[in-house]
């Protein structure tokens, strides 16, 4: 039975990571994410094997946030992922507080849910699971506006 067009998940009902992280080992073509911020290591893990197996993986993090965990700096030492670090509209000191990731071109996954361990295991978050193809390039459409910016 193919899956739904659209998903909508809470952590009040259990974990997220586990959706998200089959969700990237799915993928096939490609990994575009802005994220506020990573600490989870079941995801970070995740993204280093999507890269591993030779698919792009292209990341936009914040630059106030990314040097602050040894996850992060990990992950975008050792898989020599394509990433910059921005800033948010005001530039320094502002956030780039996005939290979405779309995989294949036909996936996004997006919501409250940061990708971190609070997230995981404290927060009330949602996670949506989008495969509306208009929604996904408006997501695709964003990432690719931020992604040329100088970092």
């Amino acid at each position: 039975m193919p899956e739904p067009v659209n998903q909508t998940f809470f952590t009040s009902q259990g974990p997220l990571a586990e959706t998200i992280e089959r969700l990237l080992l799915e993928t096939r073509l490609s990994v575009d994410a802005a994220l506020y911020r990573i600490t989870n290591p079941r995801l970070a893990r995740a993204l280093g094997q999507v890269h591993d197996r030779g698919i792009p993986v292209r990341m936009l993090v914040d630059r106030n946030k990314y040097q602050e965990t040894a996850i992060t700096r990990q992950l975008l030492a050792d898989n020599s992922l394509r990433f910059q670090a921005i800033y948010g509209r005001k530039k320094k000191g502002s956030k780039l507080h996005h939290k979405f990731a779309v995989l294949d071109r036909q996936i996004v996954l997006t919501g409250s849910y940061n990708w971190t361990v609070e997230s995981e295991e404290q927060n009330f978050d949602h996670l949506l699971i989008l495969r509306d193809p208009d929604l996904v390039l408006a997501y695709q459409q964003e990432f690719e506006r931020l992604w040329p910016v100088e970092a």
